[in-house]
């Protein structure tokens, strides 16, 4: 228990450390022009969250338990992904290609039959892909993440999983540092290696902890801890088919952006994201516990379509973008969303 806080602690504080030095370095002697905001927030996350989880063993103070190591590998090489992706734009396909190849790792460690491994990867490289869509909004994808890390990390130790428990707990922590710096007006974004670190490590702990639990409950359970993002994306993608904008390229049509259209500001916007997030949390948590059961994740279910017909119809686009053809460009949000084969969307 010490020592988990300790660890939690340590991650905070190393995050914010590493992100305000990391932002000095880069106003300093990185490229002119463009968004003023540095992008490469996401190294001090990955660096605070693998580095305490790699220092209980080193020091002899705690283990990561079986199975941590080779997740925290497969989550390094994607952060190392995401970053290559920061500094010099990457192919869609490419980097599905390795996302995909990291997720097959941890779930053929985990254990899991051919079909259900299959099935898990590509469950994997979406639910990556979705936290790093969300990464728009100064201090959204933060809040999110870090209140479903939280709830993993409960899971996990419910399932008799300390390791992971720790881990997810770190990541949680590592994430509200990073929040000092990333609450509007964000200082420094998370860019493509925090996003995606943070989606890939989320996804992958959640299939592993749960390998070994019943299918249905475990369904109910995921899809609630992760129905925050999986309407965001699903909003922004029927928004742009409907309005006739590529599906990959960024916009200001996210949740957070509609909400302050709606007349809340940006740290309300996120507040609102993160207070949805832990009704979510606590919606799986009962999920996990065996109080609800995995029929009433059918009810649950339809309020993904009903907030997305009903988030729909606030305006973001505009006359005139509505009649662009799928060349043009699309509106920047505060944290400059462009191309998904290239970055954030």
């Amino acid at each position: 228990m010490l020592h988990g806080l300790a660890a939690a602690t340590a991650a905070l504080v190393l995050t914010a450390l590493l992100a305000g030095l990391g932002r000095t370095l880069m106003l300093r002697f990185g490229r002119k022009g463009g968004d003023a905001t540095p992008h490469l927030g996401g190294i001090a996350v990955a660096l605070a969250t693998l580095g305490v989880a790699c220092a209980g063993p080193l020091l002899g103070v705690a283990e990561l338990g079986p199975g941590v190591a080779p997740l925290l590998a497969a989550a390094g090489a994607v952060a190392l992904l995401g970053l290559l992706g920061d500094l010099r734009p990457l192919g869609l396909r490419v980097r599905i290609v390795a996302e995909a190849g990291a997720a097959t790792v941890v779930v053929t460690l985990a254990g899991l039959s051919p079909g259900t491994g299959a099935l898990a990867v590509l469950w994997i490289v979406f639910v990556t892909h979705a936290f790093q869509l969300l990464d728009h909004s100064d201090g959204a994808m933060g809040a999110v993440a870090a209140v479903t890390a939280l709830g993993l990390a409960v899971c996990a130790i419910a399932e008799g999983h300390p390791g992971h428990g720790l881990l997810l707990s770190v990541l949680a922590a590592a994430l509200t540092g990073f929040l000092l710096h990333n609450w509007h007006p964000a200082r420094i974004h998370l860019g493509d290696c925090g996003s995606l670190f943070t989606g890939f490590l989320l996804a992958s702990s959640a299939v592993t902890v749960h390998t070994g639990a019943p299918g249905a409950r475990t369904g109910a359970e995921l899809f609630a801890l992760t129905l925050l993002v999986l309407t965001d994306t699903l909003l922004v993608l029927v928004s742009r088919h409907r309005a006739g904008r590529p599906l990959l390229r960024g916009g200001g049509d996210h949740i957070a952006h509609r909400l302050r259209k709606l007349g809340l500001t940006t740290q309300g916007s996120a507040v609102v994201l993160g207070v949805a997030s832990l009704a979510a949390t606590i919606v799986g948590l009962q999920f996990h516990d065996g109080r609800i059961a995995p029929v009433a994740a059918l009810p649950l279910a339809l309020l993904v379509p009903v907030a997305v017909v009903l988030l729909l119809r606030v305006p973001v686009y505009g006359p005139a973008s509505r009649r662009r053809t799928p060349r043009a460009r699309a509106p920047q949000s505060e944290s400059a969303p462009v191309d998904l084969a290239r970055g954030r969307g």
